[in-house]
């Protein structure tokens, strides 16, 4: 879906066309099936097995956590009446040991655990599903997270079904009251939930899935699997095969390509979203929008009857070297490293004063093996935006550190402006944000965040004296902030490196390049082009991210011919993977405005950049 999007260029109003709905292409031929038709599908392909091999059949329905297995068993119940259904989850181990065994990753903080290292055969008794297997008789059924551990232990063929899910809709169900995997936590605050799932359950699930991603012979949407009960007018979940599912994913990652942006509200969340890219106006705000993080976001597969939803990570895990070049995957594994977001504070307030981890802390403290840095890039600003960055010169930390301290209560507010430089900001700056660096974005801003993925762990210092959308007072890590904050990245410091460091790298008749940062601390590097016809570009062997910030629409193309052209609109941030190689962005027939500018966010030594570019005989990095 598109919605109207209106931005100034040039000293006049051009309408573009954001699109809140991209999808990425089935391979031709392939169709989605939809309710009965699909787990019938499914139960043909275990009934076919088993004739050749003179047994039974077996499907098998792995869930990912998270999805609604009562109503997944509710439709295959409907759909086939005269299978025995059971479920994988009588052979786990009993809840309280699982408990005691997460425990320490969990620990008691509101917010942070410590990434887990678990199988999901850690949470299974291999006994118990040994003796499941040999009690299957007749056609049946198995469902739940974990179906797919059956595998070797059934004694002849079986068929296996995906029913996968993003993360985003996880977060939507259990603020509605949804559980985590087989835990009594309705009623528990949203932050445990999402803790749970974040250094847990999450993990598990996704070392599970992989395994199952070159043997899964049909993949359902789970998204669209809630109520028990649905909506006589409601569309049944969409299903693909197995082959379907994985030749979508190799033609995704060798063309540019879109996931699907993410809005939410915030206590700091402001308007620009909201009036420009045409969200619900009956909402108050808009703070965020995840417009490139393949962990949160998915991919919406669109073919014959619709679309299927999946999660954007199953691209990422299934092809890591052609997604993020082989450089890239050997540093970071099949990891999306880089992100691009949208934080919306036009007429919304400040965001939280805050720090991100060094590596070193976020390494022994939480398990995490690279930190958040970050940047903001403004791709709008009030007259009087600003940026929050640095400790002034001077500042006597201690009294920093116990003035935040005593802001705390409520009832004497931090005094941000003793301490903490603020810049102006407007449209098109760049600040660099190494971890360690104290910063947020001021009011009236609209800023594309550009940063390394990490992103829930940050240290906020000071909240403003806020609560939280749910009434709670958002939690505040003053402790870890403390041991993080850099007190050497005083005024002086930040505006000799941080702030705007524009470079132009080449200029000819039509394009200049620009590298914008980051901080040579930081991993990303960042290149703006500015033109007026087109633009040429490669990927130099790593996956690059980008954002039109200037100008109505542009295509992507490939000179050789190797995909379809790719239309991008205003403020949309795309994809193009490293094995595309040579590619050019250019004004479409429909543009209006008068030039371009795109940002490009890169892994930092894994592509050629500067003179070596010219010397290898490429225009760009």
């Amino acid at each position: 879906m598109t919605t109207p999007i209106n931005d100034m260029h040039d000293g006049h109003t051009v309408r573009g066309r954001y699109d809140t709905q991209p999808t990425v292409p089935l391979p031709p031929g392939e169709r989605i099936l939809r309710g009965p038709e699909g787990w019938r599908a499914a139960a043909a392909i275990a009934e076919e097995r088993a004739r050749a091999a003179g047994t039974f059949p077996v499907l098998l329905v792995d869930a990912y956590p998270g999805a609604d297995v009562v109503a997944v068993t509710a439709r295959i119940r409907a759909a086939l009446p005269d299978w025995t259904v059971r479920d994988v989850e009588e052979a786990a181990h009993p809840v309280a040991d699982v408990e005691r065994l997460i425990a320490p990753n969990l620990t008691d903080d509101r917010v942070f655990g410590v990434m887990s290292h678990f199988t999901l055969a850690d949470f299974y008794d291999d006994a118990a599903l040994a003796a499941l297997a040999a009690e299957l008789r007749g056609p049946t059924v198995v469902v739940g997270w974990g179906a797919g551990l059956l595998v070797p232990h059934l004694a002849g063929p079986s068929a296996l079904v995906l029913v996968d899910m993003a993360r985003w809709e996880i977060q939507l169900r259990q603020r509605a009251g949804a559980t985590n995997w087989r835990a009594d936590n309705a009623g528990e605050d949203n932050l445990r939930k999402y803790k749970r799932g974040f250094f847990v359950e999450w993990r598990v699930a996704d070392r599970h899935k992989r395994d199952l991603f070159g043997i899964v012979d049909v993949v359902v949407d789970g998204n669209a699997i809630a109520p028990a009960e649905p909506h006589p007018d409601a569309p049944e979940a969409g299903m693909i095969t197995g082959d379907a599912f994985r030749g979508a994913l190799r033609d995704a990652a060798a063309r540019p390509f879109r996931v699907v942006p993410f809005f939410d509200p915030g206590v700091w969340g402001g308007q620009w979203m909201k009036n420009l890219i045409g969200l619900d106006p009956s909402k108050d705000n808009y703070a965020w929008c995840f417009d490139c993080v393949p962990e949160e976001n998915s991919l919406l597969l669109q073919g014959d009857g619709g679309v299927v939803e999946i999660p954007a990570l199953d691209l990422v895990f299934s092809r890591p070297v052609e997604l993020l070049g082989a450089k890239t995957f050997a540093r970071f594994g099949a990891e999306f490293p880089i992100r691009f977001d949208f934080l919306d504070t036009m007429d919304g307030g400040n965001l939280s004063l805050q720090v991100h981890p060094l590596t070193d802390y976020i390494q022994n403290t939480f398990g995490m093996h690279y930190t958040q840095d970050e940047s903001y890039y403004m791709l709008d600003a009030g007259d009087d935006a600003v940026v929050y960055l640095g400790t002034k010169e001077g500042v006597d930390r201690d009294a920093m550190l116990r003035d935040l301290a005593t802001a705390q209560d409520g009832e004497h507010p931090f005094p941000a402006d003793e301490y903490i430089n603020a810049f102006p900001a407007r449209k098109h700056d760049h600040f660099a944000i190494p971890a360690g660096t104290v910063h947020c974005s001021g009011a009236n801003s609209m800023v594309l965040e550009i940063s390394a993925t990490p992103f829930i762990f940050t240290f906020k210092l000071w909240d403003w004296g806020r609560v939280g959308l749910d009434g709670v007072p958002r939690p505040v890590h003053l402790d870890h902030g403390a041991r993080n904050i850099q007190w050497d990245r005083d005024t002086a410091w930040v505006t000799e490196n941080l702030i705007d460091r524009v470079e132009t790298v080449r200029s000819d008749d039509d394009v200049v390049e620009e590298s914008t940062g980051l901080h040579e601390l930081e991993f990303i590097e960042v290149r703006r082009h500015w033109f007026r016809q087109g633009a040429d570009h490669d990927t130099e062997g790593t996956v690059n991210v980008l954002n039109l910030v200037e100008g109505d629409e542009v295509r992507v193309v490939s000179p050789t011919g190797a995909f379809a052209p790719f239309v991008v609109h205003y403020a949309e941030t795309f994809i193009v993977p490293a094995a595309v190689g040579r590619y050019r962005i250019e004004r479409t027939e429909h543009s209006r405005s008068a030039r371009f500018a795109t940002v490009k966010a890169f892994v930092r030594g894994t592509a050629m950049t500067g003179p070596e570019t010219a010397r290898a005989g490429t225009t760009d990095n």
